[in-house]
């Protein structure tokens, strides 16, 4: 977990592409558009708001947040899933703080480790910045929102309240992600 274009899409792809710890995703759900360069079933399942109130109503989601953005209410959320195996897998999700907390209580904490990525705010918003210039029909003041947003949603004070202690600084990436896997590699 991190805030919005600190690298965590990108460190997520090359943890499941390590062989050291083999990890299985855990692919969440969204209401919010695919971006260009985004892929069915990859970043997320992309659904809409009668597909969240669906699983929802049948009791198959595990947490969910609500941002109320510029473009309407985008839901993300986490669905209960048969096929996942905690006692033969390790799995990688990517998720909040808050998310954290809700898989904790539905998985058990001693379940569920915290892997959070942190990246200097001027840094990732010129990240978010270039991501944004790239799309087709950038969304810039959606893209402010969720700048702002993620201060209240990774705030120290939520961070301590969810028991996340360890974070990874990604100023490098192939150092974030060599001190990522050794942290996993010492707890699976």
């Amino acid at each position: 977990m991190g805030k919005s274009s600190s690298g965590k899409d990108t460190i997520y792809k090359k943890l499941l592409s390590q062989k050291d710890v083999p990890l299985q995703t855990i692919v969440p759900y969204t209401t919010r558009p695919i971006r260009a360069g985004e892929q069915e079933g990859v970043e997320y399942h992309f659904t809409d708001e009668a597909g969240f109130q669906r699983l929802l109503a049948k009791g198959n989601i595990v947490e969910y947040r609500s941002y109320d953005t510029c473009y309407g209410v985008w839901r993300y959320f986490t669905v209960a899933d048969a096929s996942v195996d905690l006692v033969s897998q390790n799995y990688l999700m990517i998720g909040t703080p808050e998310a954290y907390s809700k898989l904790c209580g539905f998985y058990g904490k001693e379940q569920v480790l915290p892997v959070m990525i942190e990246l200097d705010d001027g840094v990732r918003l010129q990240r978010a910045l270039d991501r944004e210039k790239a799309q087709d029909h950038p969304k810039y003041e959606e893209m402010c929102r969720r700048y702002l947003a993620d201060m209240q949603d990774f705030s120290e004070e939520k961070l301590v309240h969810s028991g996340i202690e360890r974070t990874f600084y990604n100023d490098s990436l192939e150092r974030c992600i060599e001190e990522i896997v050794a942290y996993l590699r010492g707890k699976l």
